[in-house]
């Protein structure tokens, strides 16, 4: 939806899939960068920016997309009919810029299907329980999607995207990675939240939750993409399924911290309670009534982490906090992994191989990851996808 051509493309995809006897829901974003100029736009007239306002100006992007794509449709012969959020009947709760999808009413867009109209949905939208207009965060037009399709129970969610699929690594880093025809919902998941930024982790967490199968695929081509399935629906567990990164993790640290029960749950809470999402803890052994506990954050939370980390240093009497913004992950996924040995020796090895010092080990049943230094990521990934012949 980057531009009239690209809208012009996409209403030919929707009509020629009607024209095939499917009955199609579109769900759309924004045009090109119209949500990150409404955003500065914002920032240039407020320094304070009241959070139910943000929503109110960023869900006019999805409004001019719904109703562009509908006059494309009009002009193939295509009837359709453009949505908000909340006309569409997404309910959310009352979260203001990241608020969560608790209900779907659609009846107005099962109304639209069997009138054989095509409905256009704005995605990343919805409207709360106390009737004010709210947004979904990141991803918010994949979760829309997935959300719809699970209400209405249709047979397949398609996300276009600008990658034919997803891949065994990032292709920029990796050029021989190659796609993978169908991978599980768990595996997916946690390709997600490792770093992979094909699909947004809430929309995955949606689909597996009410068994709404996904096809990822390119919106440039019509060649098949990554269909996103049960486990048991997959052809085969391969031991490693793909490699992810992330560049987008700060590690802080303190120091020092009295090591007596309570105090860990004390820290976590206070920091939980403060908003901020924590990825990986690791906490060193006791010395002399003394611990060090490290965590890793967005960095897009770094100020407000290391706020809420320095307050509570000092109510548990912690000497100090070091923040560390040169920190990567590179993590291997695979269900395969529960029954194979050896994958995480022949990960350490070949981290080792290539003098990469590893510096926190968080692991799943399906996922190992490991925080190195940023500039080797690369590296690692690309020694990786080598050493399991991906």
């Amino acid at each position: 939806m980057a531009d009239a051509d690209r809208i012009r493309t996409v209403a030919d995809y929707v009509a020629r899939s009607k024209r095939r006897g499917d009955d199609v829901v579109v769900v759309v974003s924004a045009m090109g960068k119209t949500t990150d100029d409404l955003v500065r736009l914002a920032g240039d007239v407020s320094a304070t920016i009241p959070p139910r306002e943000m929503d109110m100006l960023l869900t006019a992007g999805e409004r001019i997309s719904v109703s562009l794509l509908c006059m494309a449709l009009a002009d193939l012969g295509v009837a359709a009919e453009s949505f908000t959020g909340s006309q569409a009947g997404i309910i959310t709760d009352t979260d203001h810029t990241k608020a969560k999808i608790v209900e779907i009413k659609p009846d107005r867009i099962k109304s639209c299907l069997a009138a054989g109209v095509v409905p256009v949905i704005a995605g990343f939208q919805g409207v709360s329980t106390e009737r004010n207009v709210t947004t979904l965060g990141r991803g918010g037009s994949d979760t829309t999607a997935v959300a719809i399709a699970a209400s209405l129970g249709a047979t397949v969610c398609e996300i276009y995207t600008d990658v034919s699929g997803v891949f065994t690594a990032d292709p920029r880093v990796v050029p021989s990675a190659r796609k993978i025809p169908r991978i599980s919902f768990d595996e997916m998941l946690e390709l997600s939240a490792s770093g992979g930024r094909v699909l947004a982790l809430r929309s995955v967490e949606f689909a597996r939750n009410y068994g709404v199968t996904l096809h990822v695929r390119s919106s440039f081509t019509w060649e098949p993409g990554t269909w996103v399935v049960e486990e048991e629906e997959t052809m085969e567990q391969a031991v490693v399924s793909a490699i992810s990164h992330d560049a987008s993790e700060v590690k802080l640290t303190l120091l020092k911290v009295p090591d007596r029960p309570g105090v860990a749950a004390h820290i976590f809470r206070v920091i939980a309670d403060a908003g901020v999402n924590i990825d990986m803890i690791v906490q060193n052994t006791s010395i002399e009534g003394h611990t060090d506990i490290s965590f890793t954050a967005p960095k897009l939370d770094l100020e407000l982490a290391r706020r809420v980390t320095e307050d509570v240093a000092r109510q548990v009497g912690a000497s100090e906090v070091i923040s560390d913004t040169t920190i990567g992950r590179v993590s291997l996924i695979g269900a395969g992994m529960r029954s194979h040995p050896g994958v995480t020796a022949t990960m350490f090895e070949t981290l080792a191989n290539h003098n990469i010092n590893i510096e926190m080990i968080s692991t799943s049943a399906i996922r190992i990851s490991c925080v190195i230094r940023v500039e080797q990521l690369e590296t690692a990934v690309q020694a990786l996808h080598e050493a399991f012949s991906l």
